[in-house]
This record gives structure tokens, C-alpha cells and sequence, in this order.
């Protein structure tokens, strides 16, 4: 395969490890805290996972480890959406392996989960390795969104580590990859053979931020995914400013929680960034919000800058009331008559249609949006059954009601510049980059961090690196309990434990810096230009945490 210069000179890099990761290995010892509880629900929970809730917290010390440098085989699982450095955790869970026992084997299963189900392997060798360190993507084993949920797949991933004589699977994913993580460790304790019971350990990933806690305090892929982001963002503002005619709205990946959009706006400054937390807490209707950008848009003119940029949150139609009650309205009608809707022919028929079926309110709301978005919302749905709100061009609707608004603003001589938008989606652009310094050694410590709770013989653990404001050498590693940062919520039609989704809250202090600068943003040109990550150079420039980490923090 052919290189850039970028890849060969990464492959030199070296990441940095947690002081007690560094000493020798068999002097990395584990010390274990008192047991815990979940978040909530704790009755339930405790009686779903009988063999492995309650376990105490693990930290890494200095001390004597006799299980160290057994002989291990392990299975690694890259699960759910793409994100920077899961290269670097299955990197360091293989240097792990190998410095523990030269003998040790690590095999990769193929496209996610279903690789465990189905027994489809790869043995990760030393030179295999070494075509994949410090690279962004997961194309080394791919990856896949396969739930293990059936006893038929319990019991299939089980006889497939059985058959590998594995003595560990690791699941690199986020919450619900580790929800799944710890389904299958409370099986795989109650189902295994005396003696040779498989443990599993899983790893925080998602470039959404929404899996962390006072443990876990980011997912990997998050800090690259934001600098990818906002290198692009700073490009925009950059070429706005230089142009001074055009309005840009810019979507960013984040369907449930806004972490991404809020941390790219601390780093680029934009006019306006949409917060979808805020618009439910607040309540705040779809002309509330188009409001808000008419009166950035209008004061801006007042200063002769026609132009700006506005953020937006993926996931943003969800969190408008009219627009969350319409969602669950479709979803409802689209399960129950799916084949009839599909008989209905042209769009505006389905429309009509549509109109018989859903609540005056909400065909008011489906009625009133331009066509070709109208349209998006009744698109093939997800597995579940769900609208796809990813395909849904926020931005576009944004950019057409404020264009509708102005245009009344103006007829009333209230308004008298230019408006000319232009929509863009950034997603994919950040999943698979190289991941960052920090990425590069946060993941790399993951994956470590998960080998020694392996040699150790823990099970139903996530691999936990803390204190990342810091230097590298002074993070904490150890595990957390997956029970720890369960509840139980209504999934399908029934209650589900699942590890709670971190959403950015409005009294935090990441929210509060852009609560408190906001309203200059809006009406001075205030863009900041990060411009590219950097990988070489001094560690000021190279090795920040984002400012999301370093607010929460008080760094």
C-alpha cells in the first residue's frame, strides 16, 4: 500500500503513557476501591447482573502483579461509528500483551460484532500491527453496528471465544457498544466453564462526547473529530470574512447530545451556536429560533457585514418541541401503516394522507415546511423504525425560514441588507483522522489500561485514563465498572439497562463560557482560526486537551 509523508512519519511516534504504565510491568499493581452502585435503579440492575455488579474501582500502582505474564489470548471488537485512535487502543493492547508474555495472541474480529458471533478472525501480528499505528479509521479489522441481543448470539459469541480458547474479549465502542459489553460479561460469568470463565473489558469511543462521567472524563476520537471540525469552521469564518456576503450554516455530527457543536464554537467563535439542550430546556419553538438568527443577521447589517456563521447541532429537529412531537407522530404512524403509506403514491397525496392521520398540531408543523424538506422527514427509516434525523437538512430549513422572516422584515422597513446563505454538513470529514497527540496517547493508554485489568483477571470493566489535563505521565489509568454508570431506561417498548448518555449541561462551566460570550459573538466579528492539528512542535501546540476538558476541569 502506498504511504503519504504524514502516515510514514507517524508511524515514528511514540505515545505517551501514565507514569504507572511506564515501570516495569510486572510492578504494575492494581488496587481496588470499595464496591459501588449503578447511577440509578440500582434493585434492578443488581439482580440483571448477579455475577457482576457492585465490583469496586480499579487504580494501577506501584506494586507486585504475579498474574502479569501469563500467556493470554484476547479478542478485540471495534463496534458501532468510526473515531480517531481505535487503531492506537488495539496498538496498545497488543504491546500490552506482548510485554506481559512474548507468547500472549491477539485476534481481531472482522466488521464489529457479528465477527464474534460468526467466528470470522484475524490474527494481529507484529508487522500487521505496525501498518496501523497512530492512523485514524477502523479499517484495520472494519466495523460493525450488530447488537449482540438473542440467546442465540449470547451463546454463539461464547462457543466462538470457546473455540479460540480465548481469555478476553475487548469491546472498543460507546454507550450502547458497552452496554452490550456488559450484557455479555454478566453472560459470560454465568455461562462459562469453572476455571476458564472469558472476561470482558470495554473501551470509551465516540467522537459525540456523550460517554463520560467523573471516570470516564472524555470518549477517544472526541478531541480529534473538534479539531478536525473547527480547522474547517475557522476556514469558513476565514473565507466569510474575506467575502463579507455570505451567511454559512453549518451542521455538525452530535444526534443526541450537542458536545461537538459546543466545543467548536469555544474554539472558532461563530456568530451563533445552537445548543439542542438548551432549546428543549427552554422550550424554545422553531420561529424562537429562526428569531434568534434574524436578530444576529439584522444587527450585523446594521454594521454593514452581511455575513456570519451559524452551528447547528445534528440532532437539533429533535430537541424543538413541535418538531420532537411530530417525529414520535410519524414514527408511530410509519410502524403501524407502513404499507398503506407506501400505496400512497406522489409526495403531496402522502401528505394529505398524512394529514388524516396525524394531530392538527403537528400536521400544521409537516404542512409548513418547504417541500423537499417535508420529504427527508418521511424517508426510509432506521432499523427501528425511527425517522433518520442525520438525513434531515437542518441547516437548509434554517436557511429558508430566515430568508422567509427577512424578507417580511424588510417589506415592513425593518430590514434592509443582503441575505445569501449557503448550507454545509460537516460528519464524516472528522471520524477518520489522524487521530491528534492526544488521541494517539489517550488511546494508546486505553488500550494498555486494558490489558493490565485482563492480566489482572477483572472482568465487566471500562479501561478509565484520568486527570488528561495534565501531562501525560501524570494520568491516573485503571478500570471503572460498567454496572457503575448504568440505569435503566425505556428502549422498544420495555425497560433496558443501558449506560447513561452524558448530555452537555447548562450549569456546567463549557456551557457557561459560551452563555457568557454569545451575545458579542453575535454582532462583532469575533472568529477565531485554529487552523490544522498539529503533530509536531512544542506541546503547547501539539498536545492541548480540548477547551471542553480544560473548562470542566478548571485547567
Amino acid at each position: 500500500m502506498e504511504i503519504s509523508a504524514l502516515q510514514k512519519a507517524r508511524y515514528a511516534y511514540t505515545p505517551k503513557l501514565p507514569a504507572s504504565l511506564s515501570r516495569e510491568i510486572a510492578g504494575i499493581g492494581v488496587e481496588l476501591g470499595a464496591p459501588t452502585e449503578s447511577l440509578a435503579d440500582q434493585k434492578n440492575l443488581r439482580e440483571l447482573f448477579k455475577n457482576t455488579y457492585g465490583k469496586p474501582l480499579a487504580t494501577f500502582v506501584q506494586g507486585k502483579n504475579d498474574k502479569i505474564g501469563r500467556k493470554l489470548a484476547v479478542g478485540v471488537i471495534l463496534s458501532g461509528g468510526q473515531a480517531p485512535g481505535g487503531h492506537n487502543v488495539i496498538a496498545g493492547l497488543f504491546d500490552g500483551l506482548k510485554k506481559g508474555n512474548p507468547e500472549s495472541k491477539l485476534y481481531g474480529f472482522l466488521r464489529g460484532p457479528s465477527g464474534l458471533i460468526d467466528n470470522k478472525t484475524v490474527e494481529i501480528t507484529p508487522a500487521f500491527m505496525d501498518e496501523y499505528r497512530n492512523t485514524g479509521g477502523f479499517d484495520m479489522i472494519g466495523s460493525g453496528r450488530t447488537k449482540i441481543e438473542t440467546a442465540e448470539q449470547f451463546a454463539a459469541s461464547l462457543a466462538t471465544a470457546q473455540k479460540l480458547a480465548l481469555d478476553a474479549v475487548v469491546i472498543i465502542g460507546g454507550d450502547d457498544s458497552n452496554t452490550n459489553a456488559a450484557l455479555l460479561a454478566e453472560y459470560f460469568e454465568a455461562h462459562g466453564t469453572s476455571g476458564s470463565k472469558i472476561q470482558v473489558i470495554g473501551c470509551p469511543k465516540t467522537i459525540d462526547g456523550d460517554l463520560k462521567n467523573e471516570y470516564i472524563e472524555t470518549s477517544f476520537g472526541f478531541d480529534t473529530a473538534v479539531k478536525t471540525y473547527s480547522e474547517l469552521i475557522g476556514n469558513i469564518e476565514r473565507d466569510a470574512n474575506s467575502a463579507k456576503k455570505y451567511w454559512h450554516f453549518i451542521k455538525l455530527m452530535g444526534r443526541s447530545a450537542s458536545h461537538i457543536a459546543l466545543e467548536c464554537a469555544l474554539q472558532t467563535q461563530p456568530n451563533i451556536c445552537l445548543i439542542s439542550e438548551e432549546v428543549e430546556a427552554k422550550k424554545l419553538s422553531l420561529g424562537q429560533i429562526v428569531d434568534q438568527i434574524c436578530d444576529s443577521v439584522t444587527k450585523r447589517t446594521a454594521n454593514k457585514e452581511n455575513f456570519g456563521v451559524v452551528l447547528i447541532p445534528e440532532g437539533l429537529v429533535e430537541f424543538i418541541p413541535e418538531m420532537k412531537a411530530l417525529i414520535a407522530e410519524l414514527n408511530d404512524v410509519m410502524a403501524h401503516d407502513a404499507s398503506e403509506f407506501a400505496s400512497e403514491g406522489e409526495f403531496l397525496i402522502k401528505i394529505d394522507w398524512l394529514g388524516k392521520k396525524l394531530s392538527p398540531a403537528s400536521t400544521a408543523v409537516l404542512k409548513s415546511l418547504p417541500p423537499e424538506i417535508a420529504e427527508q422527514f418521511l424517508m426510509d427509516r432506521d432499523p427501528h423504525g425511527n425517522v433518520q434525523v442525520s438525513r434531515i437538512e437542518t441547516e437548509k430549513l434554517l436557511i429558508g425560514m430566515v430568508e422567509k422572516r427577512l424578507a417580511g422584515l424588510k417589506a415592513a422597513g425593518k430590514y434592509s441588507g443582503s441575505f445569501s446563505a449557503l448550507g454545509h454538513f460537516f460528519g464524516y470529514e472528522g471520524r477518520c483522522a489522524f487521530p491528534s497527540n492526544f488521541d494517539a496517547d489517550y488511546c494508546y493508554s486505553l488500550g494498555f489500561s486494558a490489558f493490565v485489568l485482563i492480566a489482572s483477571g477483572l472482568t465487566g470493566y471500562l479501561s478509565s485514563v484520568r486527570n488528561l489535563c495534565a501531562p501525560a505521565a501524570q494520568w491516573i489509568a485503571g478500570g471503572v465498572p460498567l454496572t457503575m454508570m448504568m440505569n435503566m431506561e425505556q428502549r422498544h417498548g420495555s425497560q433496558k439497562p443501558v449506560i447513561k448518555k452524558a448530555l452537555v449541561e447548562l450549569d456546567g462551566a463549557p456551557f457557561k463560557a459560551l452563555e457568557a460570550a454569545r451575545s458579542t459573538w453575535a454582532v462583532k466579528t469575533s472568529f477565531l482560526f485554529p487552523g490544522a492539528i498539529q503533530y509536531f512542535g512544542p506541546p503547547e501546540v501539539c498536545d492541548q486537551p480540548t477547551k471542553t476538558l480544560k473548562l470542566e476541569h478548571r485547567r
